[in-house]
């Protein structure tokens, strides 16, 4: 009795002394990056209609993307529309701005029902995007943002204009 007693204490001695706590403090955020990009691209048939803009580093899994179109400049203030965007034209005709996205990069592309290349310059050339990547994080707990107004969205996150990163 007192060896299986004796080998219990061991075996209870080894086992306690393996345990430790190690109370470490992490304190770099590593999930709640946020960036905003600008891009001006041009759309053609050699590009295929679309432009390909890559994050580097590359965001997280759990990151969204927000892409805003430039449409127009009223009194020096831009008026940004949240894609994809839909214009409308005579006899039905529609020219979508559009894209899609992973963790490496943005697609921006146009698509229509008529032949892109029948659209003039003004609607091809020189086109400002602004990317916003959307932390994750932000989803949880966070009060309601219309999207839709990029004034609105830049002002939830804490963006200024200062730190917009542009994409040549």
């Amino acid at each position: 009795m007192k060896k299986i007693t004796l080998v219990l204490a061991f075996i209870g001695m080894i086992s306690l002394n393996s345990c430790t706590i190690n109370d470490v403090q992490d304190t770099v955020d590593y999930d709640t990056i946020a960036e905003v990009f600008e891009v001006t691209t041009s759309f053609s048939s050699g590009n295929n209609y679309s432009r390909i803009v890559s994050f580097n580093p590359p965001i997280y899994n759990s990151d969204a993307v927000l892409v805003y179109h430039l449409y127009d400049v009223v009194n020096g203030s831009d008026v940004w529309r949240l894609m994809p965007q839909t214009y409308y034209f005579d006899n039905g005709v529609e020219l979508d701005y559009n894209f899609d996205f992973t963790t490496f990069d943005v697609n921006l592309f146009l698509d229509s029902n008529v032949n892109l290349g029948s659209f003039s310059s003004a609607w091809l050339q020189n086109q400002t995007f602004r990317i916003v990547v959307v932390p994750g994080y932000f989803a949880k707990g966070a009060a309601p943002i219309d999207y839709n107004d990029y004034d609105a969205t830049i002002n939830a996150f804490g963006y200024k204009d200062a730190k917009i990163i542009d994409l040549k």
